[in-house]
C-alpha cells in the first residue's frame, strides 16, 4: 500500500507484521470498550462491520455483548490471523479479505459500523456514500483511534527516536491529543453526534512494548528484515537500560460518533 500523506509515500505491508500484530497489539483497555458500550454500540443484537479489521481486535473483545459482527481488512494475513484467534475462542465472526472501498450490502444492512485505527487507509470518496447506503435510517458510524503521548512518556519518546533512526520517513511520531479526523466527505451523508478524548494507562510488560513497537507500520510493516532486525537489537538494549519488566504507557482515546442522514 502506497498514500500520499503517509511516510512520504513509502510502501507499507500490514500483511508483513500479521503474526507480531496479532501477539502484541490487542492492548485497548476496559475503558475504551465500555465507552463504546456506553453509547449503546456493538451490542445486543445490533449488525456491525468492522473495516480495517486487522487480527479482529474489535470484533473479538466486544463479541460477548451480543452483537454479530463481519470484519473485513485489505491485508489476507491479517484476516488469516483474525479467523484463526475467532475460531480458537469458539466466535462466530465473519471475516473476509476486501478493500473498504470494495465491500458490497444491500441497502439498510447494518446498525453500525467501525473503523478503528485505519480512517486515513480509506479512499472517503468511495466509503462516504457506501458507508451511508449499507447503514439502516439512524445507523451509526463509528470512527475509532487510540495513540500513545511521547512528549509524556520518556519509553515512548526513546522508541519512536530509535524507529525514526532507521524510517525516518514514518509519520506516525510525535501524536498529542486532538479528535480523531472526520474527512469532509462523511459531513454530506452523517451529523457528527459526538466527539470524544479521554487518556488511559495501558499496561506492558519489556516484551510486550518491544512487540508493540515491532507490529506498527514504521517497523514491521515498513523495514527489510534486516533492518529489523537492526532495530530490534537496538530497541531491546534501550529498553534493558531505560524500562522497568512493567510500566504503563500514557494513551488517549479519541472517537467520533457520525448518524447517517436518512
Amino acid at each position: 500500500m502506497k498514500l500520499e500523506g503517509i511516510d512520504k509515500g513509502n510502501s507499507f505491508d500490514w500483511g508483513k507484521t500479521s503474526r507480531d500484530y496479532a501477539k502484541y497489539r490487542d492492548i485497548y483497555p476496559e475503558e475504551f470498550y465500555n465507552k463504546i458500550l456506553s453509547l449503546c454500540l456493538c451490542r445486543d443484537g445490533q449488525k456491525v462491520l468492522d473495516i480495517g479489521s486487522g487480527t479482529g481486535v474489535l470484533p473479538r473483545n466486544m463479541y460477548k455483548y451480543g452483537a454479530k459482527w463481519i470484519g473485513t481488512d485489505v491485508a489476507e494475513n491479517q484476516i488469516e490471523q483474525a479467523k484463526i484467534l475467532a475460531e480458537n475462542q469458539d466466535m462466530d465472526i465473519e471475516f473476509y479479505t476486501c478493500p473498504a472501498e470494495d465491500i458490497e450490502y444491500p441497502e439498510n444492512t447494518f446498525d453500525v459500523i467501525t473503523a478503528c485505527q485505519c480512517i486515513w487507509y480509506l479512499n472517503h470518496k468511495i466509503t462516504a456514500p457506501k458507508f451511508a447506503k449499507i447503514l439502516k435510517a439512524g445507523g451509526k458510524f463509528l470512527i475509532l483511534y487510540m495513540g500513545w503521548l511521547p512528549a509524556e512518556n520518556k519509553i515512548a519518546k526513546l522508541s519512536e527516536e530509535l524507529i525514526l533512526k532507521y524510517n525516518p520517513d514514518w509519520n506516525g511520531c510525535n501524536d498529542y491529543r486532538h479528535d480523531v479526523w472526520v474527512p469532509d466527505e462523511y459531513k454530506e451523508f452523517f451529523d457528527i453526534e459526538k466527539q470524544e478524548i479521554f487518556d488511559v494507562q495501558v499496561p506492558f510488560t519489556r516484551e510486550n512494548w518491544q512487540g508493540r513497537m515491532k507490529a506498527c507500520r514504521g517497523v514491521g510493516a515498513s523495514m527489510n528484515p534486516e533492518t529489523i532486525a537492526k532495530w530490534e537489537e537496538e530497541h531491546t538494549q534501550m529498553m534493558l537500560k531505560e524500562a522497568p519488566e512493567t510500566f504503563n504507557i500514557l494513551h488517549y482515546v479519541s472517537y467520533a460518533e457520525l448518524k447517517v442522514k436518512k
